[in-house]
């Protein structure tokens, strides 16, 4: 299972590398894992800032936390690298 997931990520990043800048909210869920990415959401990227709407003061503090392993992980996956994560409150907006 391990090989699959592997090479599932290797086939997701070479597609999300030809986004150019939608590559880091494209790179996000895949950064930060299934269940994360339930709850918070990449809703904007601009000057090397990714920024992620998370559902409250709690989900925000601990994210933060995490917040230079996101960073890395996103930058392995994006052609735009990813210099800062912003993670602010609030419900992302949805079609």
């Amino acid at each position: 299972m391990q090989h699959a997931r592997a090479a599932l990520r290797k086939i997701f990043g070479d597609i999300v590398r030809r986004e150019g800048e939608a590559a880091p909210l494209l790179a996000w869920p895949l950064a930060c894992g299934t269940k994360t990415a339930e709850h918070a959401t990449a809703v904007s990227f601009c000057d090397g800032v990714l920024t992620v709407c998370v559902p409250d003061q709690a989900w925000r503090q601990q994210l933060c936390g995490l917040r230079e392993q996101y960073i890395v992980a996103v930058n392995e996956i994006s052609s735009q690298p990813v210099t800062a994560i912003r993670f602010v409150p609030g419900k992302p907006f949805q079609p």
